[in-house]
């Protein structure tokens, strides 16, 4: 897939900008503060209908106004798709073909992106719930059926949580109550857990090929899903649902006592290994970024094979964070393959050589021109 045509008014630093952009590379050039990031930001909103920087809608309208709107034209290889996000005090709207979706879910996957910014290089040492939330974001937009499950989880755990607190300060005493959360809860935590071991097993699979060249075959790169299941309960979702149960009965207590759901999904971790040690505990920084490019190039195939359409790549001042090596491999693995949207304050430390014909825009201010 491509993203054609972007459309943006009132969002953040942009009055009211029109871009039709390149369906290959993509250079954002500009100083610092001039609204590249902010560019990449909108395409991000108009594929997920939410930020990666932000949880506050506020946050993304100019601060002159009360709405803001995403527009874009994505051309697929069954046609063109319009979409368009809408930004206001009562929430967000999010149409297709100028027809307002009733559940944000199912606008989800209409474009599919990937981000890599210096921030995700921390994907390997960061906290659990970076993790987590990698995880949800990616196979949610591969998967309808996995972004479902992730709500409907997350909807029965937040009851399951307040009723936990009510028992725990003796306002509520039916146990039986807690019994069927329980029993909803282990039901969707076992369809996203097996879901996750499907798709890290594919990612892994792309991710060790990719890491093995960059490194030249000296490091082997492994996934390991962390949880409290046993390994023999991590066969099939039955398996899972059933040692979930386990868990929610034989932790009752405890978790009453601490008023809060102590096992499932939300709090499962992945580990990244290579040759049989832990990256974010032994390894270098720089297995450490190897490891998480080798993720992030991974993911451009695992959800090809998903959903039969590339991608879109978004590069957020990212090549200054890696090395002559780790950037040739990156620029040679795009080229030809995704459209790709690369933001820099210079042209002078990309490999230029590796890019074939980029489109480049110069932005400053909130204001875009093309060289």
């Amino acid at each position: 897939m491509k993203l054609r045509e972007l459309k943006l008014r009132n969002f953040r630093n942009y009055s009211d900008v029109e871009v039709q952009f390149s369906p290959s590379i993509n250079v954002l050039l500009g100083n610092n503060a001039q609204g590249k990031t902010n560019m990449l930001e909108a395409i991000y909103v108009l594929a997920l209908t939410r930020s990666h920087r932000t949880n506050n809608n506020r946050d993304l309208i100019n601060w002159e106004n009360e709405n803001a709107q995403v527009y874009g034209e994505v051309e697929k290889e069954l046609g063109t798709t319009k979409l368009e996000i809408d930004l206001g005090k009562k929430g967000k709207r999010a149409k297709v073909n100028q027809l307002e979706q009733a559940k944000l879910s199912s606008y989800v996957g209409e474009l599919n992106v990937i981000l890599f910014a210096p921030e995700d290089l921390s994907i390997v040492k960061g906290a659990p719930t970076v993790r987590r939330r990698f995880m949800d974001m990616e196979f949610g937009q591969m998967s309808s059926q996995y972004l479902y499950n992730n709500s409907q989880y997350r909807k029965i755990l937040k009851q399951r949580n307040n009723y936990l607190k009510q028992l725990q300060l003796k306002e509520a005493s039916d146990k039986l109550y807690l019994d069927v959360l329980s029993d909803q809860l282990a039901a969707y935590g076992a369809k996203l857990i097996f879901q996750r071991l499907e798709l890290l097993k594919k990612l892994q699979g792309w991710a060790a090929n990719i890491h093995a060249e960059i490194s030249q075959g000296k490091e082997e790169l492994k996934f390991k899903y962390v949880c409290a299941l046993k390994k023999k309960q991590q066969t099939n979702e039955n398996e899972i649902y059933t040692g979930l149960k386990e868990l929610f009965d034989e932790n009752k207590d405890k978790e009453i006592r601490q008023g809060n759901t102590l096992y499932g999904p939300h709090r499962d971790d992945l580990q990244f290994i290579i040759n049989g040690k832990d990256v974010s505990t032994f390894g270098s920084q720089g297995q450490q970024r190897t490891s998480a490019l080798s993720v992030k190039l991974a993911e451009i195939d695992l959800m090809k094979e998903e959903t039969n359409e590339y991608p879109i790549l978004l590069l957020d001042d990212v090549l200054s964070e890696l090395d002559d090596n780790r950037q040739t491999h990156l620029l040679k693995s795009i080229q030809d393959k995704v459209q790709t949207f690369l933001t820099t304050t210079s042209l002078s430390g990309i490999a230029r050589d590796l890019i074939s014909d980029p489109k480049v825009f110069n932005i400053s201010s909130g204001q875009v021109v093309e060289e």
